[in-house]
């Protein structure tokens, strides 16, 4: 996607504008507030805007701009995360070849997890080695997904779900078991607190940066990573699974499908408590089970 400055845009507006269009108080005011975002230097328009001869034209380019206007009168920048520069060329790469094959799903898959991820998160944005499946205007994510989702969507969730769901069938809900009722109002929503839990670790943001590339970061004490081409703090680390700078980075957990940061470690916390919990409980339950029917 092509970019243009917004003071590109404004030398090309100051010298057509006023030769074409009569300038009224609204359209005055709006000229205003372009070139204050022009001073703060920290906005930038998504596409080019090309000025014709045709005043009519003119007057619907200059009212372009305010489409992207938030509420404050502030243009919207999508986010630029610190993710590897490699997997960056490769997608470049990847880009040019299935625009030349006019293609718009590359059939190159490494192996089978990678044909998996394609297949299962063809409309998600990836951001390294993650998916973004739900995410705000400005880029932030609100719904990713880890680059070991499928262990814990084919592995985790069916061992939790499936082992508590058959104890739950046979024994929790069974009359003859010897357990009392109540113990199913403590059981099931057990069960349901875990999977829950569990879904908050992995379809979170585990902390992503933006890339940092002011010299000025590095005076800060912040040490520059080769990787993403980018500055990082000290507790900031680069995850080669998830291909990106992660805040207060702790580890990958295949488990939970995704890296552990700042952002989700609290979640993983309770998670790690919920799951240890159920196992206990569960294996009580058969436990007690087994010594009923041997008794009896």
């Amino acid at each position: 996607m092509a970019y243009q400055s917004t003071s590109d845009y404004d030398s090309n507006y100051d010298s057509n504008y006023d030769s074409y269009v009569t300038t009224t108080d609204d359209e005055a005011e709006e000229r205003n507030l372009i070139k204050e975002i022009t001073d703060s230097n920290q906005t930038r328009i998504e596409s080019p805007l090309e000025i014709s001869n045709n005043p009519e034209e003119q007057a619907s380019n200059v009212s372009n701009p305010s489409d992207n206007l938030n509420a404050r009168g502030t243009l919207f920048e999508r986010k630029e995360f610190a993710v590897s520069t490699r997997w960056e060329r490769e997608q470049a790469e990847r880009s040019k070849r299935m625009a030349a094959t006019k293609s718009c799903v590359s059939c190159e898959f490494n192996n089978f997890m990678e044909f998996l991820f394609v297949a299962c998160c063809c409309c998600a944005r990836k951001i390294g080695g993650m998916f973004s499946i739900l995410e705000r205007r400005d880029g932030t994510p609100i719904l990713i997904t880890g680059p070991c989702w499928p262990f814990c969507a084919f592995v985790t969730i069916p061992l939790i779900s499936g082992i508590s769901g058959l104890v739950c069938y046979f024994i929790v809900l069974n009359p003859n078991s010897g357990l009392p009722r109540w113990f199913a109002i403590i059981y099931i929503p057990l069960i349901a607190a875990t999977l829950c839990a569990l879904i908050c670790v992995g379809c979170r943001d585990p902390g992503l940066m933006e890339r940092v590339t002011d010299e000025e970061a590095g005076n800060g004490g912040w040490f520059w990573n080769e990787q993403v081409a980018s500055f990082r703090p000290h507790r900031a680390t680069y995850c080669k699974e998830c291909k990106a700078i992660i805040e207060d980075y702790d580890h990958l957990c295949p488990w939970t499908g995704t890296g552990i940061g700042r952002k989700n470690i609290f979640a993983f916390k309770i998670f790690v408590i919920f799951v240890n919990m159920l196992c206990y409980v569960t294996i009580g339950i058969v436990s007690y089970s087994i010594i009923v029917g041997i008794q009896s």
